[in-house]
């Protein structure tokens, strides 16, 4: 078989098995990267130290853990909610912008990628401390009279995790918003809706598939997130990758840590499988069908 057979297509698409060789370095990295290093975490937690489950007996025994587990759900939660709120009006505003403030935009969502987590979460940490620039704000206009705790606290982490991942939910909700005709907001004002009832029964709809997309997306990172709140967040309120990493460093307790690993695996498996059943994944990216 050539590779001129392999690439044959029928002038618009490639052929599967065209498909299947260009995907091959993918699907090597991620055997490698990542299924390799996750099977062999999975199986130490049910092979060490003794074969069984002892390990996930633990997580199910103490409420500790299923308190971090249902605090981690939470804050994934709030900040994919907050980053919803602030990423749909700035979506808008890259749509319907023009020329330098469209660029200008831009620029301001793609920047972050341009630095590191380490680096804004570090920023945040100077912005958020006793003696930082928001607590001396809030005292000189009056509304504080000393300096309150705003480091590490759940707070803290949910504003930084925000800041950290919203350019992840502008993203989908404007290619979602771009795909939109403006024939369809002019029919309906045409037809007598105000903006608002435009937005909430044209607008709103078609962007769906982006909001879904963004937000899931936000949601299942912010699961695993751990350089923001173990930089941020108290250990009394700690998410479970920094459970993992603290029975790591500090315990040396592989087994157990490979457990929890496998518990926020399946977590993240489930809430996937739920959403790619519910909604098709290239309309949560915000494509056209």
């Amino acid at each position: 078989m050539t590779l001129a057979t392999l690439f044959q297509s029928d002038g618009r698409r490639l052929s599967s098995a065209g498909i299947l060789l260009l995907m091959a370095p993918f699907f090597m990295l991620i055997g490698f990267a990542f299924l390799y290093p996750l099977t062999n975490l999975l199986s130490i937690s049910v092979l060490e130290p003794q074969p069984g489950l002892e390990n996930y007996s633990r997580i199910l025994d103490n409420p500790l853990y299923a308190k971090v587990l249902m605090r981690t759900l939470w804050i994934a939660i709030l900040v994919a909610g907050l980053s919803l709120v602030l990423a749909f009006p700035v979506a808008m505003a890259m749509v319907a912008s023009r020329g330098p403030m469209a660029i200008f935009i831009t620029a301001c969502i793609l920047l972050p990628f341009w630095s590191s987590v380490l680096v804004r979460t570090a920023a945040w940490a100077v912005l958020l401390q006793r003696n930082g620039l928001i607590n001396e704000g809030l005292q000189a206009v009056g509304i504080i009279s000393a300096p309150v705790r705003l480091l590490y606290t759940q707070g803290a982490v949910v504003v930084a995790m925000t800041h950290v991942l919203m350019p992840f939910m502008v993203l989908p909700i404007y290619g979602a918003l771009r795909n939109i005709p403006a024939d369809y907001g002019r029919a309906a004002a045409i037809c007598g809706a105000g903006p608002l009832r435009v937005f909430r029964e044209v607008t709103l709809p078609l962007a769906m598939p982006g909001v879904l997309g963004g937000f899931i997306l936000v949601f299942l990172t912010a699961l695993g997130y751990f350089i923001t709140p173990a930089l941020l967040g108290s250990p009394q309120e700690m998410m479970i990758a920094t459970l993992i990493s603290q029975q790591l460093r500090e315990f040396l307790d592989w087994p157990f840590a490979a457990a929890l690993v496998g518990v926020l695996t399946l977590f993240v498996t489930a809430i996937t499988l739920l959403f790619s059943k519910v909604f098709r994944f290239d309309r949560m990216l915000g494509a056209q069908m």
